[in-house]
């Protein structure tokens, strides 16, 4: 394979991990808006025969550079992001209790849509 290509789908609510042209894993998640705007990482999915090569630790790290980028914190939903934030504190900072909350409520409005 060659090297993994890492997009953002804003529009879509999808982080893609892109290998050969084709989408090997991504990260889907919503944009909160109130009470402070934020990206909620859902659920992290790596296709079966791209595991274990890192992918899904890449697709986390990008997704708190993006965070960065647009001076946003993450309020992770997807238990592996969390796992991932709880090993990596350098890069990503203790999620807001009062974001993670609105998160959830965000979600349970929404059902279906993750």
């Amino acid at each position: 394979m060659s090297e993994i290509e890492i997009r953002d789908d804003r529009a879509a609510g999808r982080l893609e991990a892109v290998g050969d042209g084709e989408v090997v894993g991504r990260i889907e998640y919503f944009v909160l808006e109130s009470p402070a705007r934020a990206l909620v990482p859902v659920h992290t999915i790596v296709e079966p025969t791209h595991e274990g090569k890192g992918i899904a630790g890449s697709l986390a790290r990008e997704l708190y550079a993006v965070a960065e980028r647009e001076g946003v914190p993450v309020a992770p939903l997807c238990p592996y992001v969390v796992k991932w934030a709880e090993r990596h504190p350098d890069v990503a900072g203790q999620a807001d209790p009062r974001l993670l909350a609105a998160a959830k409520d965000w979600l349970r409005a929404h059902p279906g849509k993750f």
